[in-house]
């Protein structure tokens, strides 16, 4: 395998010498090794197409590279295609060891070709000392490309070992001197400046590179979408960051954005939107957790349509993503009762009682059971209450008591569970009218039976 194999978008020259000699100039790093820092696998393969286009960077005259040079780094290079990397190690430090008696350009060359083989093999720290030998010797000893290549080169490096206040240094010296700057770049260095928390340029650079590829008609990666609802969270921008989700919803549409998209429309008080962006957080899959879930269910009842609430909450408990718990349950009878179906409340509701330590459950189908003229079940739910214990106001569940049996004419019980209920002052004017209905209903039949 040859080198230029091993390291994707290593550009070449040919020295024009009687023999051409394939040297590699600074190399562009990885996809695999950008990928593993972070930086998108399209960005890197986008800078190496365009070093393989041509440029329009002005050139310099710099000292030619003589016969002798020229066999040490073939030495090298041969080496280096074979794979063979201390032999090329060796070959380099070997011209290395009497550098007194080469040019500028051929020690540039030499230094350069020690990063490329650290770079190879993947000593990335190492090769950073030799491309920043490359730059030291100076504008008379490089060509523009390879001084502009190696800069760019230094930046992604450092990038890949995670000193980014480097990678900013050098993508700032690239940035004054490359005719080669895309949207992408602009995109790196925000990656960069925000490692090192400066997000002020950092939001300026995904700006600019979100621009450029509107103002192209092409869609921004969804990483540069990222980036800018990430700075603008921190800033607390919510909208901002809505307007940014939005886009990321059309061109990108995973579960997760529209649920961060609605998330942003409940801090912005947008109720309606944050409803329909729920409703398709859940179409998506994207509402998995209970929480969400019944966050997407209360949703549903808090905008007059707790069917729908209904629908979401018991599909949940079937699929057992939402925990059979008492609460839940008495939920679920909750939405089904604003609905107006009560025959579907009840069950859960009896089912919540079951579960919970408390009455207070119990208590309230007694009510329901009442309301619906079904006396003997109000009185059964209202016992177990009693027995449970925890009731919020035991003084309604005694009126409710009193009811049902003043309805089933069991006149001796109506009294007692009302003059319980009497003692509060909360339901003592109730209390004193029903006593008085059952007792004139107990006189009225005692009239009728002389």
């Amino acid at each position: 395998m040859k080198l230029t194999t091993i390291t994707k978008g290593l550009s070449k020259f040919a020295l024009r010498t009687s023999v051409a000699l394939p040297l590699v100039l600074a190399p562009a790093v990885s996809v695999t090794v950008l990928e593993a820092a972070g930086v998108s696998a399209v960005f890197a393969s986008a800078q190496a197409q365009e070093q393989k286009k041509p440029s329009k960077q002005k050139t310099r005259k710099v000292p030619a590279m003589r016969e002798a040079a020229y066999k040490k780094l073939e030495k090298a290079q041969e080496a280096a295609d074979a794979e063979d990397w201390p032999g090329a190690l060796a070959a380099l430090k070997d011209m290395d060891a009497s550098k007194k008696r080469y040019n500028g350009y051929e020690v540039a060359q030499m230094y350069n070709f020690f990063g490329v083989v650290y770079y190879s093999t993947e000593r990335y720290k190492q090769a950073i000392p030799y491309f920043k030998k490359v730059l030291d010797q100076g504008e008379k000893n490089l060509p523009v490309a390879l001084e502009v290549g190696t800069l760019f080169t230094l930046a992604q490096l450092y990038f890949v070992t995670e000193d980014y206040r480097q990678a900013v240094n050098y993508l700032n010296k690239w940035f004054k001197v490359s005719n080669r700057i895309t949207a992408d770049s602009y995109a790196l260095r925000a990656q960069a400046y925000n490692q090192i928390g400066n997000q002020d340029k950092a939001l300026a650079d995904i700006n600019i590179a979100v621009s450029m590829y509107e103002k192209e008609g092409k869609t921004p990666k969804e990483g540069w979408y990222g980036l800018q609802q990430y700075v603008y969270f921190e800033r607390t921008d919510y909208k901002k960051v809505a307007g940014v989700l939005e886009k990321l919803v059309q061109y990108y549409p995973k579960p997760v954005y529209y649920k961060t998209l609605a998330a942003m429309y409940g801090e912005l008080k947008r109720d309606k939107d944050q409803l329909h962006m729920m409703e398709a957080a859940y179409l998506t899959g994207a509402l998995e957790k209970d929480k969400d879930l019944l966050n997407m269910g209360y949703l549903f009842m808090g905008h007059e349509m707790p069917y729908k609430g209904a629908k979401v909450i018991a599909k949940g408990l079937k699929e057992n993503k939402i925990p059979r718990t008492a609460k839940n349950l008495e939920t679920l009878a909750q939405a089904y009762q604003m609905a107006q179906e009560l025959q579907k409340a009840i069950p859960q509701l009896e089912a919540a009682a079951r579960l919970s330590d408390k009455g207070e459950i119990y208590s309230r189908l007694a009510g329901i059971y009442l309301d619906l003229d079904q006396n003997e079940n109000a009185i059964s739910m209202g016992k177990k209450a009693l027995a449970k214990r925890g009731i919020k106001r035991v003084d309604t569940l005694h009126i409710v008591l009193g009811m049902a049996n003043a309805n089933l004419k069991r006149y001796d019980a109506a009294l007692k569970s009302l003059k319980i209920a009497r003692k509060d002052e909360r339901s003592e004017k109730f209390a004193r009218q029903w006593i008085a209905f059952v007792e004139g209903e107990m006189e009225r039949e005692k009239q009728l039976a002389i």
